[in-house]
């Protein structure tokens, strides 16, 4: 058994402002490496071009200090919790609340949340964040902040497919919610893909799947190549950067899986635009 360790919920609090504010502002550099190669590789002359202001604009955005996106979205919040982590000094998901909304005030973030679905007032501070929350052996929090706009949420989908859809299934329910978001999510995009578990666990494994580094590929080579199969089908939709056309609509597909129900197959895709952010870091 390992040795309980204590963690202030203040620990929790700024490390959670501070990556809302660094995940604003600064892509992951796979990110922005996929888009150079999109830029250098695409052979459709406006496509290019689009690629090209799209890393102008990043370079800007960090010369002036600014988000990479006017839209610094919904505070998705990853906890990924040691069971010998004990939290000292208050609730630790009003710890990544307060975190957020520090976040959101000091990096002069743009607030987009509003406190009812239909009332639609809007809270002044980006709280609540969405939180998920895992636990797993250790003694340190892992914590991931993935802002994520709804100009790309809106376009996600998800379905639930019987075994006898299969692979070709899957395919064929991924390619046709891509092509549906077509222009809307600001290709390129990245493409989250959930399969198995059930209704809810496919839909978070989709949004999971966005946080996962874009030049590791799924470990099972089954998987693997599912992914470059969608990857390379999606490319030929001519949805193209910004919708203008081009053989770059999407920078990758990460493929997240579960078991599920012997009855069942149910698929989620999270669409992320090309800004797709995420920052982690871990507190002991």
């Amino acid at each position: 058994m390992g040795m309980i360790r204590s963690i202030s919920v203040d620990q929790i609090r700024e490390t959670v402002a501070a990556l809302c504010v660094a995940a604003n502002k600064d892509l992951p550099p796979d990110i922005k490496e996929k888009i150079k190669t999109a830029a250098f590789c695409e052979s459709d002359r406006l496509a290019k071009s689009v690629l090209c202001d799209l890393q102008k604009n990043l370079q800007a955005a960090k010369q002036l200090d600014l988000p990479v996106c006017q839209d610094t979205g919904m505070a998705v919040v990853f906890l990924e919790i040691g069971q010998d982590v004990h939290f000292t000094g208050g609730s630790v998901y009003e710890a990544v609340n307060e975190g957020v909304r520090q976040g959101y005030e000091q990096g002069l973030l743009r607030k987009s949340v509003v406190g009812d679905p239909l009332r639609r007032v809007n809270t002044g501070d980006n709280t609540p964040a969405v939180i998920h929350t895992t636990l797993c052996e250790g003694d340190s929090v892992k914590i991931t902040v993935a802002p994520k706009g709804f100009g790309s949420e809106n376009m996600s989908g998800m379905k639930m497919l019987t075994p006898f859809d299969g692979r070709a299934g899957v395919v064929d329910t991924v390619l046709a919610i891509v092509k549906k978001a077509s222009n809307n999510p600001c290709p390129p995009m990245v493409v989250g893909v959930g399969i198995g578990g059930d209704f809810e666990q496919c839909a978070w494994l989709s949004k999971k799947a966005l946080c996962r580094d874009t030049t590791v590929g799924h470990p099972d080579p089954f998987y693997r190549e599912l992914e470059e199969e969608l990857l390379e089908k999606i490319n030929r939709l001519d949805i193209g950067p910004q919708g203008f056309g081009g053989v770059t609509t999407a920078l990758a597909v990460n493929i997240e899986t579960a078991p599920t129900h012997i009855a069942g197959l149910p698929v989620a895709v999270n669409i992320g635009c090309h800004v797709t952010r995420h920052k982690t870091a871990e507190v002991r």
